[in-house]
């Protein structure tokens, strides 16, 4: 059966292997103070013009976002989020665990705007509710859309004016940032946010994500917070080695477009059939509508996610490329969908 599940479904690409290989029977101090990561540390900040940023590696990016959001918040406060963010849905209330709520907020897409932010503030009442102090975004979103260059200036922007931090979750950056819409930079990202992180489970890593933390008042004891969470990998070695690789000749990029392009002929073929999508797509995410019968026959051959409902006879299905999807895989399941019609 071939998976378009997700986009970590397989191990690692072999530049990445290869160099873990390489480095295996060298000693290194442990828990992120090694050469290796030290050296990708440098590597990050240069790509990303901002060497006052602190770079912290993870392995996983719910430990991330528990860790990051819960050291940056004091007791009182909470997170304004789009109700489909993953920290709401996906992440088996880590943040609640910690004391701190999150506000959902209906979503465009899987994204949220200035005018939303606006009005969660003025409804907020002091002292009796939480106090929003941090705005929680994804690039790409859970629905595979994108924030342009426009719209993260605005959020910023939003956030200053109301004394808010910026967080972006960056476990598909690449993807958002290798589309044919996004018109961002990645510095255009260290502008606006206080922090991110730069996925690496879903774009090729074996596992592992770099967290930037751009505003100097959050970065200080921050370690702290990862040994106390659970989250100080004493190889951690292993972490940089992956990133060292994954920003060597632009491998990072290349692998995103390449399941970005996978991508968009799946998007191409099911119009093409006639199926009807249930977003446009714009990264390496596909929702297409199937009635419950194309859905049950379909399930026998490819391997994919139920999203959501879509009405009583329907459902929205998902469809997730990597860096290691082939044309082969496309072309089988473009003969799988074609079948759905006979």
């Amino acid at each position: 059966m071939i998976k378009f599940r997700n986009d970590y479904s397989e191990g690692t690409h072999p530049s990445i292997l290869n160099k873990i290989l390489e480095t295996n029977l060298i000693q290194t101090v442990g828990y992120g103070e090694d050469e290796y990561c030290e050296t990708a540390r440098h590597k990050i900040k240069t790509h990303l013009k901002c060497d006052a940023a602190a770079v912290h590696f993870f392995v996983g990016g719910t430990a991330t976002n528990l860790t990051s959001l819960s050291a940056f918040l004091r007791p009182h406060e909470s997170i304004l989020a789009p109700d489909t963010a993953h920290i709401c849905l996906h992440e088996t209330g880590a943040i609640e665990a910690t004391g701190h709520s999150i506000i959902g907020v209906p979503n465009a897409a899987g994204k949220i705007s200035p005018e939303q932010i606006e009005l969660a503030i003025n409804n907020h009442l002091p002292t009796h509710m939480t106090k929003i102090r941090i705005v929680y975004i994804s690039n790409s979103t859970e629905y595979g859309s994108i924030y342009t260059k426009a719209e993260l200036y605005s959020l910023r922007d939003a956030c200053k004016k109301h004394n808010l931090l910026l967080y972006l979750d960056g476990a598909r950056l690449g993807v958002a940032l290798t589309c044919d819409k996004n018109d961002l930079d990645i510095t255009d990202i260290c502008n606006c946010v206080d922090a991110f992180y730069i996925g690496g489970t879903k774009n090729g890593a074996l596992f592992g994500e770099a967290l930037v933390i751009v505003n100097p008042s959050l970065q200080s004891d921050f370690k702290y917070f990862i040994k106390q969470k659970g989250a100080l990998l004493a190889k951690g070695r292993l972490l940089g080695i992956q990133f060292l690789a994954l920003f060597e000749d632009n491998l990072y990029y290349k692998l995103a477009k390449h399941a970005n392009d996978m991508a968009k002929i799946i998007s191409h073929n099911i119009e093409k059939l006639g199926f009807k999508l249930f977003i446009s797509t714009e990264t390496n995410q596909i929702f297409v509508i199937l009635s419950l019968a194309q859905h049950n026959q379909l399930s026998q051959h490819i391997d994919y996610e139920i999203w959501e409902p879509y009405d009583e006879q329907h459902i929205v299905i998902r469809f997730v490329t990597s860096w290691a999807t082939t044309a082969d895989m496309v072309d089988t399941l473009a003969g799988h969908m074609g079948e759905l019609l006979l």
